[in-house]
């Protein structure tokens, strides 16, 4: 199920050098090395606060880190806590899909002018040329019939399949999902990570942070565990979820593993 790792000699798409984040006194991310190689699936896991989120957010200019240094997609987002200036930045985001935890639709726009939306503004591309590809989009996630409705009257996992296709639309190099699926009922995760083990198979580039450790495990390419703002330990989803050399990874997989 998972994509083919990419060569050890390939150059990466994103290379974090040092990053720390700290919001006054408290330190969010504490030197953060790591490498993603195109095509790879990153997924992060880790107990809450754990700075997995902030750590995603970093790497499309969301948050602003205090040091480090994160090159992305052949350009330099953040170079000892200096951005890209703002023309530049919004071009890298056109290159770096992100799916929040909430879905983030416009409430007064059809779905087809949600996920066309971005192509037209941003890329100049005409209306007709966007909906031909957005419907396309909107077929690959299974939502093809509801090209002409309104965000209000999709549920939880509809509407997070629009924000993918939204993302698509784009035609970014890289995505990010920051815990796609936590603010679905249970009923609705299955809809939404079946469109993500697509876009694996693909071979689209993806970091994804989930409490889904099914997901990680079937789909992970590489799985990286953050505790206390760093990474305490990655490998791939065989040795992670069956021989973690790190207590703390331990504790916290027998925890989540419990529950579940």
């Amino acid at each position: 199920m998972t994509t083919q790792p990419a060569s050890p000699d390939a150059e990466p798409i994103v290379r974090i050098r040092g990053l720390r984040k700290a919001y006054g006194e408290h330190v969010v991310l504490d030197g953060i090395d790591f490498d993603v190689q195109p095509s790879q699936v990153v997924v992060v896991i880790g107990p809450s606060g754990s700075g997995k989120s902030t750590f995603l957010r970093c790497c499309n200019g969301l948050e602003e880190p205090q040091g480090g240094r994160i090159d992305i997609c052949g350009r330099t987002l953040v170079d000892e806590g200096r951005m890209l200036p703002d023309r530049d930045l919004n071009a890298l985001r056109e290159e770096v899909g992100m799916v929040f935890q909430s879905f983030n639709l416009f409430p007064h726009l059809s779905v087809i002018d949600n996920v066309t939306l971005g192509p037209r503004k941003l890329r100049g591309v005409p209306r007709a040329e966007a909906e031909a590809q957005a419907r396309v989009l909107l077929e690959k996630v299974g939502l093809a019939h509801k090209a002409e409705a309104m965000p209000a009257s999709l549920s939880g996992g509809q509407k997070q399949r629009v924000a993918i296709a939204r993302a698509l639309a784009m035609k970014p190099r890289v995505m990010l999902f920051d815990e796609p699926t936590s603010a679905l009922d249970p009923e609705l995760v299955g809809e939404v990570l079946q469109v993500m083990k697509v876009l694996a198979r693909e071979g689209m580039t993806m970091m994804v942070v989930t409490h889904e450790m099914d997901f990680a495990r079937e789909v992970g390419d590489l799985v990286v565990v953050m505790d206390g703002g760093g990474i305490i330990e990655s490998g791939p989803p065989a040795t992670i979820f069956t021989n973690p050399h790190q207590e703390r990874t331990r504790s916290f997989l027998q925890a989540v593993l419990t529950r579940a």
